[in-house]
Order: structure tokens, then sequence, then C-alpha cells
């Protein structure tokens, strides 16, 4: 429900292809300004609504089909995630520490969609562009640290593979149910805590009543340069969090592998290296999956190019990896493969 004198200030959709204001409500431009600070009649009382302009210059007659694919894309990702959850739960053989790790990254790929896609579908169906101040802070909040939770349990995922390939015989002793459990929710709970001091900084920056964000939810670089406030802290903020987040992870991932890699080439037959190599194919495409994926954002933000393509690059980055994981693992592992064909016969007998 939106303040009652905010009810003659609602805007219209924006025509195609520009960023236009409604005339009932024409804002300060140095309120929409994305670079230092601007002066407005803004507050941090928390009483501002924020509008999700979505992707600008898309036409409303593709919203309809926009809507369709992304409800298509959420709906693969819910059933290719769920059954994996399903499969390794239901499946005693599977009961392993990488599975384990596996369904944590299915369940994460769950919470991270629902997180930002459902609002999206809601825009596009409904034109529902609104969302209130906590609101937007908390969705801002759970992207951040459902972006964390992956890049950290990715990391605990190669752990595994580096131990279960250089030291085979420590196995059993070092990936014990109590250090899966462990590992598992250090990743959680770091990524729940990382995004912490940010969400704060942000929800005390100075806003408008109305305060316009150029996304299709409320990304945190998108929600800075919705303020009134310098953007300078808190962007560099985003961008420290932005390396421990990615680059930090992905620096032990590799470290990892290297340690695999040289495990492996000292395997005297081709058929030992053969299965080594197996056993990490499908973490190592869902590393490069998700790595790809925030290369597409980073250079869509960083390059010179039109607003839509920085929003359709964090777009890309939210729904690529979670629809591509349940794949990769259902076609390049043949046990979680098995696991899912029998239930699915099963639930076809009955």
């Amino acid at each position: 429900m939106l303040p009652r004198t905010l009810d003659k200030a609602v805007p219209a959709k924006p025509r195609a292809g520009a960023l236009n204001f409604p005339a009932t409500h024409d804002p300060d431009p140095r309120c929409c300004s994305t670079m230092g600070a601007t002066a407005c009649n803004g507050s941090v009382d928390g009483s501002t609504v924020f509008y999700l302009v979505g992707i600008p210059s898309l036409p409303e007659r593709f919203y309809l089909p926009v809507f369709f694919l992304f409800l298509l894309f959420y709906l693969l990702i819910l059933v290719g995630n769920t059954l994996i959850l399903v499969a390794v739960v239901a499946e005693p053989s599977l009961h392993k520490p990488m599975y384990f790790f596996l369904i944590n990254l299915s369940a994460l790929d769950i919470l991270f969609t629902t997180t930002t896609v459902p609002k999206m579908l809601s825009l596009l169906l409904l034109g529902d562009r609104f969302l209130s101040f906590p609101a937007c802070l908390l969705q801002m909040y759970l992207f951040q640290s459902f972006t964390c939770s992956e890049a950290f349990i990715l990391v605990v995922m190669a752990y595994d593979r580096y131990v279960a390939i250089c030291r085979p015989l420590h196995y059993p002793v070092h990936m014990t149910p109590q250090t899966n459990t462990a590992l598992a929710a250090s990743a959680w709970i770091t990524a729940l805590l990382l995004p912490v001091p940010a969400v704060v900084k942000t929800s005390q920056m100075v806003y408008n009543d109305i305060a316009y964000i150029y996304h299709c939810f409320c990304d945190h670089l998108a929600l800075v340069q919705s303020s009134c406030s310098d953007t300078s802290p808190q962007t560099l903020m985003g961008f420290c969090i932005a390396m421990v987040v990615s680059f930090l992870p992905l620096l032990l991932v590799l470290l990892s592998y290297v340690r695999i890699l040289m495990s492996v080439l000292r395997i005297n037959s081709k058929e030992g290296r053969s299965k080594a190599f197996s056993t990490c194919s499908s973490h190592l495409l869902v590393v490069g999956t998700y790595y790809s994926s925030i290369a597409i954002a980073y250079v869509a933000y960083r390059a010179d190019l039109p607003l839509d393509f920085h929003i359709m690059g964090n777009v890309v980055y939210s729904i690529l990896t979670p629809i591509l994981n349940p794949l990769i693992y259902t076609l390049r592992n043949k046990d979680v493969k098995a696991a899912i064909t029998k239930i699915v016969h099963l639930k076809g007998i009955m």
C-alpha cells in the first residue's frame, strides 16, 4: 500500500527507448545523478518508496513474451534444483560429502532466484514497480548474501575435490559429516554477515520520497545511484565486497585445481587420470558458468554501453548459473542422473 501523499505521484511506465519521468512528479534532475553528492528534498526516515524502472527501452508489446521467457527459466530452475535435492536425499548411494555440498548449492540457487525473479515477473505482467524502503533493502541484502554463499560453497566443493584426489587415504578422516556441516555452515554464515555493513550504510543515505531505480530489482549499485547522497563511499564499499566475493574465492578454487592437476599428472595410468578428471568436470563447469556470468555483468557495467546492457548483464548473472547447474550435474554426473531417472520412473509407476 502506497502512502496517501503519493497517490497522485505514481509514475506511468516509461516510454520505449526513453527514461522519462511522469509529468505529475518531475524530480530535480540533480537528485537522479549517479555521480557524487546531490541536493534534494529527501529523508532518511524510511518513508521512501522505490520505483523500479525495469529495462527502460523495452517496448510494452514485448513485456508479455519476456514475462513468459523469465517464467519458463524460473520454473526450470525450481524443478531442476528440486529434483537434485530430492534425488540426493532419497538415494542412499549419494550420501557423500560431494553431494551434500551439491544440495547446498541447489537450495542456494532456488533461494537466489526467488529473491529477484518473482518481482521481475510481477513487474512485467502487472506493472508492479513499487517497493517499500524495507522491502527493497531486504531484497538487496538477500541478493548479496546468496551471491556470497554461492562463491563460498564453490570453494568448499573445490576443497572437497582436492582432498578426494590429492589425499585419498585421508578423505574419510578429513571429510566427516561434522566437518562437512561446519564447512557449509561457515559458508552460509559468512555470506549472511558480509553484506550487512553495505546494507546499513545504504539505509542511511538520503532519498527522495519516490526514488527511481534503473533496474529490474534492488541491486546495490542501482540503489546507491538512486540516492541524493554522495555515492563514492558506497561505490567503493561495493567494489571491495565484490573483490572479496569474486576474486578471493576464485583464487582459492584455482589453487585447489593447480594442486589437483599436479596430482593427476603423477598418475601413471591413462584410465586413472581420466577417472580423476571426471570427478571434477561437473564442478569445473559450474565454476566456469558462475564466473562467466560475473564477467558478463562486470563488462556490461564497465563498458561504455547503454543502460539496458548494464541491467541485462545483472539479469543474466542472476539466472544463468541457477538454470545451468542442474543441467550440468544431471548430464555430466552419472550417479545423479541415475538417481533422478529412478525417481521419475517411480513417480510414473505410481
